[in-house]
């Protein structure tokens, strides 16, 4: 793994046969390791779902992640209750499923190896929900994951070059969302960019259909969509402030 870890990550190591062999998945360890996160990671294949629930938004940086939007403060996940239970009837993004789990590249030879998050929060010694069976083979928990993993690799491969399309055309741009609490306070939201309306309207033919060939127009319409959101973050800050 890289010496900077991925949101939620503590320390990932590759699964092993003879080093895990008794190691398991606690039992419902919940969704509480999300409870001080703003924002999170998403794919380009779940943007349709996504923007029904929260607004997306793009990583200021040259990759252009988009990202659910998930809380108005710091260190604040409005989408979680106090007994960790997730917001009802909300989708729930596929990096916050994935966890524990997640692929390690070996930049040797290009494989991808499965490792899971060995954080005493997380695993336990001789549990149920083993990772292995006694004679070392792969439990279906650790089968599921490897195929999760692999699924979610190839989408956040798709939506790298979303981001890419997106920063060529030009499209992003910074911006603030500003909001009222209901103490009668302004938050402002930043570090963050959408893409800018007019200048789609604008792209010359060429560019437009350079977007649609490549099946982006879908999703770059979805994260437009997902502006109605902002609204429901709102609902939500006022419901947690009581």
């Amino acid at each position: 793994m890289t010496a900077s870890l991925p949101l939620f990550y503590k320390k990932p190591e590759p699964l092993d046969a003879a080093k895990h062999k008794t190691l398991a998945l606690k039992p419902g360890f919940g969704l509480s390791f999300t409870k001080q996160v703003n924002a999170v990671p998403i794919t380009m294949i779940e943007m349709p779902q996504i923007c029904h629930h929260y607004p997306i938004a793009f990583s200021p940086d040259q990759n252009a992640t988009p990202v659910a939007i998930l809380g108005l403060r710091d260190n604040e996940n409005l989408f979680l209750d106090e007994d960790g239970e997730w917001e009802p009837m909300t989708y729930i993004p596929s990096y916050i499923r994935r966890y524990p789990f997640i692929f390690s590249e070996n930049p040797k030879n290009d494989q991808l190896v499965l490792c899971v998050d060995i954080d005493s929060a997380i695993v336990e010694e001789d549990g149920e929900q083993r990772f292995f069976t006694d004679d070392g083979t792969a439990t279906a928990l650790s089968k599921n994951a490897l195929e999760f993993c692999k699924s979610y690799h190839a989408a956040a491969h798709q939506t790298t070059e979303l981001g890419k399309a997106l920063v060529e055309a030009d499209l992003l741009v910074e911006r603030t969302a500003e909001i009222m609490a209901p103490n009668g306070k302004k938050i402002n939201f930043s570090g963050f960019r959408i893409i800018d309306e007019q200048k789609l309207m604008a792209l010359d033919d060429k560019k437009f259909l350079e977007l649609r060939q490549k099946g982006f127009l879908p999703f770059i319409y979805a994260h437009l969509f997902s502006g109605a959101q902002w609204q429901k973050l709102s609902a939500l800050l006022a419901k947690h402030m009581k």
